[in-house]
């Protein structure tokens, strides 16, 4: 389990008022980018599955665990409560990014279509159908003659996997700047200082730079702040401060 976090781990740097214990804003790869983009790619239930449903805000949760607890004789033939509870991540800005949260990074391949053709060939083959039967364009006979499915092989199927990785969402061209609330931009040295004066640093001997890492437990506590605060990275990065800064003692 520690492995698969440490390979998935990613790095970024935040910008920190010590004084107000909290974080100003964040300098940010593009994989990082890509991963926080990502989650809003993942569907509902997912999300409820990763977080918890006893964790989440609001009554999302209770859904899940309704469809979780209802009885098979309830659901309608041919109807699948996994559908529900572990629906398939379609968005590749998701897959591309699924070992931080450990998502599946494909669908199970099952078993290819079969396609099929008029016994005439009509066009060419241009004419094919996956329903056994149909009536062809070309010569109105039925499509009965089965095409055989060649499949990739597996340097091409890595190939196109290592492709969709590297594509990802946003380009790798700058760095980019994310603020406390996971507002995201790309970052420039104005765009710093104009984030500096708007937080009316006087002192910079309070600002620090602390390196963080984003595994699956970071990936993880941002989902979830991500769905119920406004100062994420203060909450995630800065939360084993606040429970160790010494209460106040009394008058």
């Amino acid at each position: 389990m520690a492995a698969a976090t440490t390979a998935a781990a990613l790095s970024m740097k935040l910008l920190v008022d010590r004084k107000a214990q909290r974080v100003l804003f964040a300098e940010a790869s593009k994989e990082v980018v890509d991963f926080l983009f990502s989650l809003l790619a993942l569907p509902v239930a997912t999300a409820v599955k990763l977080v918890g449903k006893d964790a989440m805000v609001g009554c999302v949760g209770n859904l899940y665990a309704s469809v979780e607890k209802l009885d098979g004789t309830y659901v309608q033939a041919g109807a699948v409560k996994d559908a529900l509870l572990s629906p398939t991540v379609l968005s590749p800005t998701a897959s591309s990014n699924s070992p931080l949260l450990r998502l599946p990074a494909a669908p199970p391949s099952g078993q290819p279509k079969s396609y099929f053709r008029c016994k005439y060939g009509c066009n060419g083959y241009t004419y094919v159908t996956d329903a056994s039967g149909a009536l062809c364009l070309g010569c109105n006979s039925q499509m009965k003659t089965a095409l055989q499915y060649v499949a990739p092989s597996s340097g091409q199927q890595a190939q196109s996997a290592s492709a969709g990785e590297a594509k990802g969402f946003v380009q790798g061209i700058v760095t980019y700047t994310v603020m406390d609330d996971l507002m995201v931009t790309p970052m420039s040295t104005i765009s710093g200082i104009t984030l500096l004066n708007a937080f009316v640093a006087r002192d910079l001997g309070d600002l620090q730079e602390k390196t963080v890492q984003l595994g699956y437990n970071e990936g993880l506590a941002i989902l979830k702040a991500s769905l119920e605060s406004k100062t994420v990275l203060t909450d995630v990065f800065l939360q084993s401060n606040k429970k160790k800064a010494p209460a106040r003692g009394r008058a």
